[in-house]
């Protein structure tokens, strides 16, 4: 089996500032539904699908951010999701609050904070022009915007992620 190569990372220097500012957005969907005034999850959800269709074909840079973004998004918003299903369940059906519900939204809770940091953090990196990797997502969004599917695009020296250890 063949190693996998990918393209070359780019250096903070050499991304244009509207690339980097494009990548910085792909972190701030996670603000859409507060700014719109509903306390709905997937609303972010589909500001990020949007976002990403947008801005995907404006350079492999603003590709990663935009994917590591979007997946991460897609998991949070389903969690959120569930909080809510649980909580309209427990309004109109059930009156009963569980331990394992409760669980579940402080977990969830603590998901979405460090969602929260990692994305604030990811958005000040992309407008500096570096990276941030996401545990799981990032090694996902690199291989999405990175990985050389034609041997012709080979040029140079080919660089990896960092490890997540």
């Amino acid at each position: 089996m063949p190693q996998e190569q990918f393209h070359p990372l780019p250096q903070p220097e050499d991304i244009p500032t509207r690339e980097r500012e494009d990548a910085m957005g792909a972190y701030l969907m996670m603000f859409a539904a507060w700014g719109a005034g509903l306390p709905l999850p997937l609303i972010n959800v589909l500001a990020a699908i949007i976002y990403y269709y947008v801005n995907r074909n404006k350079g492999r840079f603003v590709l990663f951010h935009a994917s590591q973004s979007l997946w991460s998004q897609v998991v949070v918003g389903l969690i959120n999701a569930g909080v809510m299903f649980g909580v309209v369940r427990i309004i109109f059906w059930e009156r009963d609050v569980t331990r394992e519900f409760i669980a579940y939204v402080i977990v969830a809770a603590v998901v979405n904070l460090a969602y929260f940091v990692f994305s604030i953090i990811g958005a000040v990196r992309a407008r500096q022009g570096r990276f941030f990797y996401f545990w799981f997502f990032g090694k996902l969004a690199y291989r999405q915007a990175y990985l050389v599917r034609d041997s012709a695009e080979t040029k140079g020296p080919v660089n990896l992620p960092p490890s997540n250890s």
